[in-house]
């Protein structure tokens, strides 16, 4: 079905409110409340906020639940290609039958009053989540914590604090402190918080406001662990030690977001999966536009034959430090070249600074679509400062072109930057 109808809805959507992020509850409080208050009608809730890692975190958690059989509603942000990715109902991305109901649904009760994209759309996905049956709901926040849309949850089942780092600081604060405390913002009275590994000054933060609300911490290096070790993961908590076979999600980062995904399955009660399913979980979890080789598409068949194409989403410091590790450890093969276009609200010299490391070249390309993106000219000046060689160019397509026309293969190209140059690239060659 044509994507048309929920598209002119969202756009509408767009307009009501001038900016495109508010940090409030007050305005999405009242539309729930018109709306019935489904907020307060959903399965089990396992709410997940942080910097990094979330999304991975959410699909090792989904695939392990569905791996034993249960009903899964899901919810992340942004979407890739289509809006529908950020709501999963049972399992299934909603239809665009049911998806544009909502959202006039959801439109109609707000009466054009002003609001955010972000929480008007939250409110669809709480209604789609009421009104069809699942065992456990999913919940990603979309930004910060504290002041986000999503939590208007006032008794989740079980929150869940991935690594929290600098990212967003215009909204959340421009300290690692300040931003942690943002993020421990969904910490509720008695709800228990599985928490990731933390940079001090950010676990500090949030171990003083766990223990301000009284909400118990599972935490990495204390009440639970996890390494690699040849082929396996080994966990450890208070059950004992547990193997399991390593995320199908690429990079070593991603050996504690699996922690992190057991960790919490495992505070679930009736609801956690068994360790077979959990390892059934690993072994099959995707999630799109995050260190994803590309295999198909116009650009993949612009590349010759035994290089290799790669596509990640992360934008900030941390993320282009999880590359540079990878590539550092996983892609001493061959040449390593960038193509990356970010948004200008990004620390484009902390995301390329590890990279200048391991990269060869990196050209700058403009994000299609986004007005506020890096012009390819003004990233490339950014580029250029880390001292990686490289320059502005017209598109991706383009750069690939350019690429394999200066360089002798075997090669590796990884497309980075943003998630929404991810979703354009995917949009075609997913």
């Amino acid at each position: 079905m044509s994507t048309s109808e929920s598209n002119a809805v969202l756009t509408r959507l767009m307009a009501l409110h001038p900016k495109l992020i508010d940090l409030s509850l007050g305005r999405v409080e009242a539309l729930l409340a018109r709306l019935g208050n489904p907020e307060r009608k959903l399965p089990p809730v396992v709410h997940i906020a942080g910097t990094n890692g979330k999304g991975s975190t959410i699909a090792m958690m989904h695939a392990a639940l569905e791996a034993a059989g249960r009903r899964v509603h899901v919810y992340t942000s942004p979407h890739l290609v289509r809006f529908h990715e950020r709501i999963r109902v049972a399992g299934k991305l909603i239809s665009e039958e049911k998806l544009t109901a909502l959202l006039k649904e959801c439109e109609a009760a707000n009466r054009a009053e002003p609001i955010t994209f972000f929480e008007i759309t939250t409110a669809a996905a709480f209604l789609a989540f009421q009104r069809t049956p699942a065992d456990v709901v999913l919940l990603e926040t979309g930004l910060g914590g504290r002041l986000d849309a999503t939590n208007l949850i006032d008794k989740p089942h079980l929150t869940v604090i991935t690594p929290v780092s600098m990212d967003h600081q215009h909204f959340l604060g421009d300290t690692l402190g300040a931003i942690a405390a943002e993020k421990a913002g969904i910490l509720k009275r008695g709800v228990p918080c599985v928490l990731a590994r933390q940079l001090p000054e950010a676990r500090a933060t949030i171990v003083e406001i766990a223990r301000t609300v009284k909400a118990p911490l599972i935490e990495r290096g204390v009440d639970w662990k996890i390494a690699m070790r040849g082929d396996n993961l080994i966990f450890d908590d208070a059950l004992g030690r547990r193997l399991f076979p390593p995320s199908a999600l690429e990079g070593p980062h991603q050996v504690e977001n699996a922690g992190l995904a057991i960790a919490a399955l495992g505070r679930l009660g009736d609801l956690s999966p068994k360790p077979k399913a959990i390892a059934a979980g690993m072994a099959n979890v995707a999630w799109p536009g995050r260190l994803q080789r590309l295999t198909r598409g116009p650009l993949v068949q612009a590349v010759p034959e035994g290089w290799e194409l790669w596509l990640d989403g992360g934008h900030n410091p941390a993320a282009g430090e999880h590359l540079a590790v990878h590539a550092g450890s996983q892609w001493k093969d061959r040449p390593l070249h960038l193509i990356c276009g970010m948004m200008n609200s990004k620390e484009a010299g902390g995301f390329l600074a590890p990279l200048a490391k391991v990269a060869e070249t990196a050209a700058s390309v403009a994000i299609p679509g986004e007005d506020n993106s890096f012009s390819a000219e003004q990233l490339a000046a950014l580029i250029e400062a880390q001292k990686i060689e490289g320059g502005p160019m017209p598109s991706v397509l383009d750069a690939i072109n350019a690429i394999v026309r200066e360089n002798t293969g075997p090669a590796r190209i990884l497309i980075c930057g943003s998630l929404y140059l991810a979703g354009t690239i995917l949009a075609d060659n997913g």
